[in-house]
């Protein structure tokens, strides 16, 4: 069982925590770097929260804040003349400003889909072992996600395909795949960023925030026009993200990545576009939830000396995952590709 599916096993069913339940899950969940569980907004009735969350496992820190690059056109410039283009250093939000002015420009050619339709995403996956010893395995990931949450959906991951049933009345999606649910997210990326941190600006849902915002663009790729845009510029206000200097996607395509330290998403970016390429994440392989105090999963120390906590994450075997995106569309019929 992997951590997506072991997290969709264990909260299927479960009624709406409670404010402090909720936050001592964050923070159980926090030591064990497993997902990040978000909760619907305090005004909204008590709900069941549907996790559609991506892997989180043992971070890779990141170990540059700036990215040195040539201009278009140009080259390292050494051994050149005062005339060559010189190398431009830029900073994460650089970075993240240029794909939001990206995706603005491109947001005139997205369809507007109909309730009835489905977003389509195709994406490559590449999964290595961490550690070495194994070997790495690429595979195909298709999904059609129903536009309003009426349908059912269906996902590809890994190798394995998941068919999700409608969303009832009662079940909410965080981060949100229907389009209707994406609108009524802030444009600006201020007002997006406080919604993200619940209204706390103190920095310490930093952190959260970030993750959210990486969820959400792991949701459908056809956005409502400018969510994208805000999405990259609300990461870039985050005083805590890096650039890595030189990322890979699992098209082979080399970019530039972008990541807070002690979470386990990246994302890449197009070197000369700044088009938003897909992600790098890490993760675990058969980990196992401890449900319980007295469990005998907490008698175990893991590498670091300390023993789990119920409610964390145990075991398992670490994985690098990286994605690249091949196509998203609009289609009609769940099965059907563009």
């Amino acid at each position: 069982m992997d951590d997506v599916t072991a997290l969709r096993e264990f909260g299927a069913g479960a009624p709406g925590p409670s404010d402090e339940a909720r936050a001592a899950a964050r923070a159980r969940l926090a030591r064990a770097v497993a997902e990040e569980v978000r909760r619907s907004r305090s005004a909204a009735p008590p709900r069941r929260l549907v996790l559609r969350a991506g892997i989180a496992a043992t971070a890779a820190a990141a170990v540059t804040g700036a990215l040195v690059v040539a201009p278009p056109g140009g080259d390292s410039g050494i051994g050149r003349d005062e005339d060559t283009p010189r190398m431009t250093t830029l900073s994460a939000a650089q970075v993240l400003h240029r794909a939001a002015d990206r995706s603005r420009s491109e947001a005139s050619g997205l369809p507007v889909p109909r309730d009835d339709q489905y977003f389509y995403t195709k994406e490559i996956t590449t999964r290595t072992p961490l550690g070495g010893g194994g070997r790495t395995t690429t595979y195909t990931d298709e999904s059609w996600v129903s536009v309003d949450g009426s349908r059912p959906s269906r996902y590809s991951y890994a190798g394995r395909v998941h068919d999700e049933p409608p969303l009832t009345g009662h079940e909410v999606r965080w981060p949100p795949t229907e389009y209707a649910q994406l609108k009524r997210l802030p444009t600006d990326p201020d007002a997006l960023l406080r919604t993200l941190r619940y209204g706390d600006d103190s920095g310490a849902s930093d952190q959260a925030a970030y993750m959210d915002v990486c969820l959400l663009l792991r949701g459908p790729r056809v956005m409502p026009p400018g969510l994208q845009a805000a999405a990259f510029e609300a990461l870039s206000r985050l005083p805590g993200v890096v650039v890595d200097a030189d990322e890979v996607d699992a098209l082979g395509r080399h970019g530039i990545g972008v990541s807070y330290p002690g979470q386990t998403y990246g994302l890449i970016f197009e070197r000369d576009t700044y088009v938003y390429l897909g992600l790098r994440q890490e993760g675990k392989r058969g980990r196992k939830f401890v449900e319980a105090e007295g469990a005998p999963e907490l008698d175990v120390r893991g590498p670091d000396g300390r023993k789990p906590v119920a409610g964390e994450l145990t075991g398992g075997t670490g994985f690098v995952e990286v994605k690249g995106l091949v196509r998203s569309a609009v289609v009609d019929e769940l099965g059907r590709r563009p």
